[in-house]
């Protein structure tokens, strides 16, 4: 192995372990309450080489959530994936696949949402990385006669409503009873397909 290929290694293990350490700090205090210091800390490195691989806070946050869409996309792989939203089960699919993707990526989610609230050119940017993710459901809901509305609209009210509900059950515990993921997936997929493709 060459001195380059040394360094390379080194430098790629390094920025995964800020970037595994940045989940479980924010996982453990929340996106606004953690300093670079406490990331490095738990990382085990020293405070400055978080600066070797990101410019601050933001920018490992946009990193987390680069890897964390391009893992999202390579579910659309899935042979099991349906695009015809008038079938339940291809509806059911989708949100199976968000609310098991929004659990296992918690800290993420989490952070996306407050770095939204403070820093509003932070949130357009992220914002911008889920463009491709709405337009792959704008298709779906395009193939359907008798929406309720347009499909860029039907997409924007079908997100939202996954991510508040997955947001008070999984992160701020809802109304303190126990809800299963097939209960809560069961439940998003009626609301949706009966709205979409339902009789008015």
């Amino acid at each position: 192995m060459t001195s380059t290929t040394s360094r390379k290694q080194k430098a790629a293990e390094t920025e995964a372990a800020l970037k595994a350490a940045a989940r479980r700090v924010f996982a453990r205090q929340g996106y606004l309450n953690t300093k670079i210091t406490d990331i490095t800390a738990e990382a085990g490195r020293a405070a400055g080489s978080f600066y070797n691989h990101f410019a601050g806070k933001e920018e490992l946050l946009e990193a987390l959530l680069t890897d964390m869409f391009a893992e999202a996309d390579e579910g659309i792989a899935d042979p099991e994936h349906d695009p015809d939203f008038s079938k339940r089960s291809a509806v059911r699919w989708h949100v199976a696949h968000f609310w098991r993707f929004y659990r296992e990526h918690l800290p993420e989610m989490v952070a996306l949402r407050q770095a939204a609230m403070v820093n509003e050119k932070l949130g357009r940017r992220l914002q911008q990385m889920t463009v491709a993710d709405k337009k792959h459901l704008v298709g779906h809901f395009a193939r359907l006669p008798g929406l309720p509305g347009d499909p860029e609209l039907v997409t924007s009210a079908m997100t939202a409503l996954m991510d508040q509900f997955a947001y008070t059950w999984l992160v701020a515990g809802g109304d303190g009873r126990d809800l299963s993921d097939d209960e809560a997936i069961d439940l998003l997929t009626d609301f949706v397909h009966r709205g979409v493709a339902g009789t008015a």
